[in-house]
């Protein structure tokens, strides 16, 4: 079992960067699948990017690409998730989660393939 909680959420203005991380507990960190994901007022729960236990594999929500970069440090227990060129469409509470899973596959762009989530972090971006 892991539990992980979630931090660096904030205001900035578009254009803007922040940087959110996902600390989890235990000692087994690398055997979890860690996914980022993202939820605004009145709209569903959406994947932003996954990463696979080791690092080698990564998945992207094709809305993000090119601006968010996802990365893990399996020594620190900690993952992260590196949001540049905010826009204002970007706002949400943004999510850890996690599954005990070395590899990650297309499946894993769904919130329903996690077993783990953290509390969550609010990201505001201002026009």
């Amino acid at each position: 079992q892991v539990q992980l909680v979630e931090s660096g959420g904030g205001l900035v203005q578009a254009g803007g960067s922040l940087r959110l991380s996902c600390a989890a507990s235990g000692r087994t960190f690398s055997t979890y699948a860690m996914g980022w994901f993202r939820q605004a007022p009145g709209k569903e729960r959406e994947f932003v990017a996954a990463i696979s236990g080791s690092g080698s594999r990564i998945f992207y929500a094709g809305s993000v690409k090119g601006r968010f970069t996802i990365s893990r440090d399996n020594a620190e227990n900690s993952g992260y998730l590196q949001m540049n060129s905010l826009k204002p469409e970007d706002a949400a509470v943004y999510y850890c989660a996690a599954q005990p899973s070395s590899i990650i596959s297309t499946d894993y762009v769904r919130a329903g393939r996690y077993d783990y989530w953290g509390q969550g972090t609010q990201v505001t971006v201002s026009s």
